[in-house]
């Protein structure tokens, strides 16, 4: 009996121990992943601020020419000047079109030129961090787009005249639908992200407080964190 005993011990001990190093390798496992996760989440980010910084530019340029072509050109001979206009005045200026796209035009050019001034300024290490900057500065670049649409758009009224109205119609039905569905699309991923993140640290709330318990508790935590953090795409 008590060499039985014995070796019930000791295949216990040596159980414990294969479990303990399993669990370390799992962890070792684990961790690299993990890194290598990150480091992926890093490179999405700059990449993120880059294609965001060419936009805010090129939004930034458009708007900025768009304001001095307007269709139209300018009142700029003294002889002939119409009544009630200056030299340098649109001539389009007193459209209510106008004053829609001026006015939409230079927001948009204004929020731009903030997004550069902030993308070039402003270094961000932690990946937290980098993440809020680039969710605020998305919001902006939506909004800057969307402007420039509307401006786009009040324009398009003039351009085509009284008679030729319905194609400005039409285009307005079609950027408005392009526009609805681009950011309607990008505000689900945006909430269905939030909800993810907010589910995923539920997770590792409740892994923190299991994991004094057990090893294996532990390692089971850690994997459903390491699946749910390997996502394909997320919206900022």
């Amino acid at each position: 009996t008590a060499r039985e005993l014995k070796q019930t011990v000791s295949d216990i001990k040596h159980e414990v121990h294969y479990q303990l190093e399993h669990t370390r390798q799992t962890r070792r496992g684990v961790q690299g992943i993990a890194k290598r996760i990150n480091k992926m989440h890093a490179e999405g980010l700059n990449n993120a601020i880059n294609s965001t910084t060419v936009v805010a530019v090129l939004i930034a340029t458009v708007a900025f020419a768009a304001i001095f072509t307007v269709p139209g050109q300018f009142a700029d001979d003294p002889k002939v000047l119409p009544a009630g206009m200056t030299i340098g005045e649109a001539n389009i200026a007193p459209q209510a079109a106008f004053l829609i796209f001026f006015v939409f035009d230079s927001i948009a050019l204004f929020i731009s030129l903030a997004v550069v001034v902030v993308q070039t300024s402003v270094v961000i290490i932690e990946s937290k961090a980098k993440k809020q900057m680039m969710a605020i500065i998305n919001k902006l670049m939506w909004l800057a787009c969307v402007l420039i649409s509307v401006a786009f758009l009040a324009l398009s009224f003039v351009v085509v005249g009284k008679d030729q109205k319905w194609l400005a119609i039409g285009v307005t039905i079609i950027g408005t639908t392009i526009m609805a569905t681009t950011l309607g699309t990008m505000s689900y991923w945006v909430i269905r992200h939030r909800i993810e993140a907010s589910n995923l640290r539920s997770i590792r709330k409740s892994s923190m407080e299991s994991r004094s318990r057990s090893f294996s508790v532990s390692v089971m935590s850690d994997s459903e964190l390491l699946n749910n953090e390997r996502k394909i795409l997320y919206a900022i």
